[in-house]
């Protein structure tokens, strides 16, 4: 047997070398895919937040218009305009939400 390393000792080397190497890689596309998670949450935070939502009235309550990111009234879909928006608070039984304050947003347009 010659001196130094074996053939088989180097590719088991290399193999260990390969699958470190292959678990940082996955290491790494856990983290960015993480990453792009919360990125597509903030872009869909700031979108809801130049939107407005309206919450049906309740037979004891008023029906309210929120920003399209408030937590007090959860929902997905069924967004209002700014344009929308303004003429539901100029009807008599809609209020604003005393939480998010969606007037607020509504006054810089």
């Amino acid at each position: 047997m010659p001196d130094g390393i074996s053939d088989l000792d180097k590719n088991r080397a290399l193999a260990e070398w390969l699958e470190w190497q292959l678990r940082q890689v996955r290491g790494r596309i856990r983290e960015l895919e993480i990453k792009e998670q919360q990125e597509r949450r903030r872009r869909e935070q700031a979108h809801a937040a130049l939107r407005w939502k309206i919450q049906p009235q309740r037979s004891s309550s008023a029906a309210l218009v929120h920003r399209g990111d408030c937590a007090l009234y959860p929902v997905q879909g069924g967004f209002l305009n700014r344009e929308e928006a303004v003429i539901a608070l100029a009807e008599p039984d809609i209020e604003p939400c005393q939480i998010c304050r969606p007037e607020t947003g509504l006054a810089d347009g």
